[in-house]
C-alpha cells in the first residue's frame, strides 16, 4: 500500500502544483468566458490520459518515449507562444488573450496527458500481476493509490485557493517560477529521447545533463514543492498588516472571517506538502530498505554481446546479469524459466513505471521492489503494466544471447 502511496504522489504532485498555479493566473488574468476553454482543456487531457493508458498497457503500438517527446515539445512551445502573446495583450487585447489563453489550456492538456496515464492504468495493471480475480492485497495496493490520488488533489485544489488571493502579477511570477522549473526537465527528457532515437549525436555535456537529470529527478519535485510554498508565505506577511477600512463592525467581522480562510488555506498548503514530502522520502525510504536484490550473477561476454546458457537458469528461479558501461554503469537484465514450459522470461531489471528499482523472488513469484505489484510470470517478456522493459535477445545452441548494443539503448533506464 504504501508503495502505491509513494509512487502516485511522486507520479502526480508537479502536475497537480503546476496546473493548480496555471488555473489560478487564468481565474486572476481573464474573463469568466474565457476560462470555459481551460476546463475543456482540463477534461480533454484527462480523457487523452485515459485513452493513453489503455493502449500503453493493451497495445503495442505507442511509444512511451516518442510520446513524451511530442507531449514536452508541444508544451514548450506553447509556453513560448503564451509569453509571446501574453505581453501583446495591450496592444492587441483579443488576439492576445485568446492565443495566450489557448497556450496555456495546451500546457494544462499536455501535463495532464504526460502524469496521469500510469496512475490510470494502475487498476488493469494491479489486476494482471495478481493471481486472484480479487485479494486483500490487490485491495491494499488500490488503497494506496487512492490515498497519494486524495493527497495530491487536495494539495492542486489548496495550491489554487491560495495563489487566487494573490495579486496578478504575483501569481504571473509564481506560475512562471514553477513552469520554468518544469521545462528544465522537460528538455532534459526531450534531449535523452533525442540522443536514444539518434536524432543527434550524443557528447559530454548532452550525456551529463541527462545524467544529472535521471539521477536527481527528485530535485523537480522538490522545486516545485518549494515554488508552492511562496503562496502561504506572502499570505502570512501580508496578514501581518492588514489595515482593511470598515465603516461597522459587521464589516470588521467579514474582514476577519476573510482573512481566517485564507489562513485556513495557507495552512492546508504547508500541511499537504508537508506530508508530501515526508511520504517521498522518510516514508519512501523504510519502505525501500526492506528488500535486498539477489547479487547480479556473472555471465560471459563475447562477440559484443552477453551469453546466458539454459544451464545457468534451467531450476525456475529469479537470475540476474549485467553489462557493465565504460563509464561504469550497471545494466541489469532479468531471466526466470516459466511455469510447465521451455520458454523464458526476459527482460530488464526495470520498467516504465517504477524505473531501475528491480525485481525480486518470493514464494516463488516475481515482485517488483517498487510498487510490490507481483508479476505473472508467464507475462515477462511481454510489455505493459509493471512488467519488465522488453528488451532484444536470441536463443542459439542452448545461449540466451542479449546483444550489447541492445542494453546500452536502455542506459538511461540505470542511474
Amino acid at each position: 500500500m504504501l508503495k502505491y502511496l509513494i509512487s502516485t504522489i511522486e507520479m502526480l504532485i508537479t502536475a497537480s502544483v503546476n496546473i493548480a498555479l496555471v488555473l489560478a493566473y487564468i481565474k486572476l488574468a481573464y474573463t469568466n468566458r474565457s476560462r470555459l476553454w481551460v476546463y475543456i482543456s482540463v477534461i480533454a487531457g484527462v480523457v487523452s490520459a485515459g485513452i493513453m493508458a489503455y493502449l500503453k498497457n493493451a497495445t503495442k503500438i505507442v511509444d512511451t518515449a516518442m510520446c513524451n517527446f511530442v507531449i514536452f515539445v508541444t508544451a514548450l512551445a506553447m509556453l513560448v507562444i503564451f509569453f509571446v502573446f501574453a505581453a501583446l495583450r495591450k496592444k492587441l487585447p483579443r488576439a492576445g488573450e485568446a492565443v495566450s489563453l489557448t497556450a496555456l489550456s495546451v500546457i494544462v492538456a499536455a501535463m495532464l496527458l504526460y502524469a496521469l496515464p500510469n496512475f490510470l492504468a494502475y487498476p488493469y495493471t494491479i489486476w494482471l500481476n495478481e493471481s486472484m480475480v480479487f485479494s486483500t492485497n490487490m485491495l491494499f495496493k488500490m488503497i494506496g493509490a487512492v490515498l497519494g490520488a486524495l493527497l495530491v488533489l487536495i494539495t492542486g485544489i489548496a495550491v489554487n485557493r491560495g495563489a487566487v488571493r494573490l495579486s496578478r502579477r504575483q501569481a504571473f511570477v509564481i506560475m512562471t517560477l514553477a513552469l520554468s522549473v518544469n521545462v528544465l526537465r522537460q528538455i532534459t527528457v526531450i534531449i535523452n529521447v533525442m540522443i536514444t532515437k539518434r536524432f543527434v549525436k550524443s557528447s559530454p555535456v548532452l550525456f551529463n545533463i541527462v545524467k544529472f537529470s535521471t539521477n536527481y529527478a527528485d530535485v523537480f519535485i522538490y522545486a516545485a514543492m518549494v515554488i508552492a510554498l511562496i503562496i502561504p508565505a506572502i499570505l502570512f506577511f501580508r496578514s501581518l498588516r492588514v489595515n482593511e477600512p470598515y465603516d461597522n463592525p459587521a464589516q470588521h467581522r467579514k474582514i476577519r472571517k476573510k482573512w481566517k480562510v485564507i489562513r485556513r488555506w495557507s495552512a492546508a498548503v504547508v500541511s499537504c506538502l508537508v506530508v508530501s514530502t515526508v511520504c517521498i522520502t522518510a516514508v519512501k525510504a523504510y519502505v525501500n530498505k526492506g528488500v535486498e536484490l539477489s547479487p547480479v550473477e556473472h555471465a560471459p561476454i563475447h562477440d559484443d554481446a552477453v551469453y546466458v546458457s539454459f544451464e545457468m537458469v534451467e531450476d525456475g528461479h529469479l537470475h540476474r546479469f549485467a553489462y557493465n558501461t565504460e563509464s561504469g554503469k550497471e545494466i541489469r537484465f532479468i531471466v526466470i524459466k516459466k511455469p510447465n514450459s521451455s520458454q523464458y522470461g526476459i527482460g530488464l531489471d526495470a520498467c516504465d513505471i517504477c524505473g531501475e528499482t528491480g525485481y525480486y523472488e518470493k514464494d516463488g513469484q516475481v515482485v517488483c521492489k517498487l510498487c510490490d505489484v507481483v508479476m505473472n510470470i508467464n507475462t515477462i517478456g511481454f510489455k505493459g503494466g509493471c512488467n519488465p522493459i522488453v528488451i532484444d535477445y536470441r536463443i542459439e545452441n542452448g545461449q540466451i544471447i542479449v546483444p550489447v548494443s541492445t542494453l546500452l539503448e536502455h542506459e538511461k533506464e540505470f542511474k
